[in-house]
């Protein structure tokens, strides 16, 4: 090691701290790698960590036994690479952040004649489109609420249609499309709605008139829709109604940390008004955060919410830290979306005031997470399994074939103790035993974690093999990621699930672990896997149902038991089968069965 510290180069890049195990500790980026990296360390009377360092830091030091840099064209570039590897690779002392949501925007393209407001999460094209937002929570509340308040148009085919329907019947509708309302009428109808977002106060108090009238005229259902909208709006975090008094769009960010953890917090201002706020909890921290690692997490936060796709950036982003790489992120930024961006760390006046009520809020986020009871499962799985940190968001991964058809998989993901369905996936798997499909579903998701990041944990329907088979995968990927199997006990060569004593085995990278059937720890885990075992016994119903409304419709059309048989041994599904041309059917089939075929899966949906 003594070697590579000697011989590095002094340019900008990104520097890997391994653990004598080739574990991943640590993820770092430099303007120039000869100084960055030998700041860690100091070299007489020998190698040894740098006295300077936090106590965490100087621990992880301890650690290195190997280093590895990869050299960039400029700091930017090494910025943006440190990023990708930090989400992807997970390493061990590295500040992990998550939140890689999208967040919802509503939009109006002024650019016609009678608009109407819509939701995205990406750019829409257009030059005349305007942005409200990002609403993290309630943007459906928001859009369906001035829908039943302003009769704008409701439908995008309202207008071709040139006919008035029913909305306009029950006065939803102004019907544009028979001319029932001129453009500049339309237009008040426009600035009222988008009043409406502007002010939610006025929103509540009008939706809440609604949900009375409703009510009264015994109207309960279209009441209680109301009802809901209004508490999902009211949760929208709306921290404060400050504004300042030019009309300003500022994106704020703040980071604050207590004895245990941080959080992040973003607020939102448009046009003078703060409309909406997000917030982030980073867990698990054990001791003071440097000025450092402080940086880091305001690079990550700021370089995972403004992607590219990102379809409205306020063009000065505030931040409460001053960022010693603020250069370089306004770079990456401004290339991203074609504008100047700037950062800018206020020390005083009305931007000062709008960071103080940033760590304000905060400083409240963290004391109500410490008020708040708190499950102690997720800390007695940390130690049940040795890990660093708690898990707090688990993937799930079981699949499901029957005599080796409709061959499915299935990842279910739990998150801050709750399931996060809309994470959930299936796939649909071509590998004939199980061993391999759970190798073809966990490499494509191990494919896809440079857009979603890897969770705390991996949990496999399935014992050693499967464990090891997964451990290794997320070893040649360079992946810090601990994975626990789950196997059903077995009895006389049977599995043994006796409703209230099952005793699952648990299998870890330190051995096996056998709990009682009343231990909650290991109910945890069952209720893990059994989630997982539903969801992929679900897709694989559909699946089957639909591949046997397939083979009963060939057998209609002539084509039997047999010949489907021949025909999925040698095309393996039925997707390949109406993928194959006339000639490489012949090749299975008579040229009279191969043209039923082409004519049956022509007219087949």
């Amino acid at each position: 090691m003594l070697t590579t510290l000697k011989n590095l180069p002094d340019k900008p890049g990104v520097y890997q701290y391994f653990d004598k195990d080739r574990k991943l500790l640590y993820v770092g980026k430099a303007k120039s790698l000869k100084k960055r990296v030998k700041s860690y360390f100091r070299f007489t009377p020998e190698l040894a960590p740098a006295q300077k360092l936090s106590p965490r830091i100087y621990n992880m030091v301890s650690q290195i036994a190997h280093i590895e840099t990869i050299v960039t064209n400029s700091e930017s570039d090494a910025l943006l690479l440190e990023n990708s590897l930090i989400k992807q690779l997970r390493p061990k002392y590295n500040i992990l952040l998550r939140d890689d949501k999208t967040y919802p925007y509503l939009y109006i393209d002024l650019s016609e004649p009678f608009a109407r407001l819509e939701l995205t999460r990406k750019v829409v094209k257009g030059n005349k489109v305007k942005y409200f937002g990002p609403f993290p929570n309630g943007s459906k509340a928001i859009l369906s609420s001035i829908y039943e308040l302003v009769p704008l148009v409701q439908k995008k085919s309202c207008i071709k249609g040139k006919k008035a329907c029913l909305f306009h019947q029950i006065k939803r509708c102004m019907a544009p499309c028979e001319g029932k309302i001129s453009q500049k009428e339309y237009s008040k109808l426009i600035d009222e709605a988008i009043g409406y977002i502007h002010n939610k106060k006025a929103l509540l108090t009008e939706l809440e008139k609604r949900m009375e009238k409703y009510a009264e005229q015994l109207r309960f259902e279209e009441a209680a829709q109301i009802r809901d909208r209004i508490e999902a709006i009211k949760k929208i975090e709306e921290v404060s109604t400050t504004d300042i008094a030019k009309l300003e769009d500022l994106d704020i960010f703040t980071v604050a940390f207590d004895e245990t953890r941080g959080v992040v917090v973003r607020l939102f201002m448009r046009e003078g008004k703060i409309v909406s706020s997000s917030h982030t909890y980073i867990e698990e921290i054990e001791e003071q955060i440097g000025e450092e690692e402080i940086e880091a997490i305001y690079r990550r936060t700021i370089l995972e919410f403004y992607t590219a796709e990102t379809p409205f950036t306020a063009r000065s982003i505030l931040t409460a830290h001053s960022l010693s790489d603020r250069d370089e992120l306004e770079s990456i930024l401004s290339e991203r979306f074609g504008k100047r961006i700037h950062l800018h760390h206020p020390k005083r006046g009305e931007k000062k005031r709008l960071i103080d009520l940033g760590l304000q809020n905060a400083t409240e986020l963290l004391r109500q997470k410490r008020s708040k009871p708190q499950s102690d499962i997720l800390e007695r799985i940390k130690s049940l399994l040795n890990l660093t940190s708690k898990p707090t968001r688990v993937e799930v991964y079981d699949n499901s074939h029957l005599m080796g058809t409709a061959t499915v998989g299935a990842m279910v993901v739990y998150d801050n103790e709750k399931w996060d369905k809309a994470s959930y996936r299936h796939y649909n798997l071509n590998a004939k035993d199980e061993y391999h499909q759970m190798q073809e579903m966990l490499t494509r998701r191990i494919e896809s974690f440079s857009e979603t990041p890897p969770p705390d944990l991996w949990v496999i329907d399935g014992g050693e093999t499967l464990r090891v088979l997964a451990e290794n995968l997320l070893k040649n990927a360079g992946v810090n990621l601990p994975v626990v199997g789950v196997a059903k006990e077995k009895i006389d060569a049977k599995a043994h699930r006796a409703k209230g004593s099952a005793k699952d085995i648990l299998y870890t990278e330190d051995g096996e672990l056998r709990l009682q059937p009343t231990d909650t720890r290991l109910q945890w885990f069952q209720r893990l896997r059994d989630e997982a075992h539903r969801f992929a016994i679900s897709f694989h119903k559909k699946q089957r149902l639909k591949k046997e409304k397939t083979i009963s419709l060939l057998e209609v059309n002539g084509i039997g038991p047999a010949k489907v048989k021949r025909l999925l041994d040698f095309f393996g599904t039925f997707e390949e089968i109406k993928k194959a041309n006339f000639e490489t059917l012949c090749k299975v089939l008579s040229t009279k069965d191969a043209k039923t075929l082409i004519d049956f899966f022509k007219n087949f949906t």
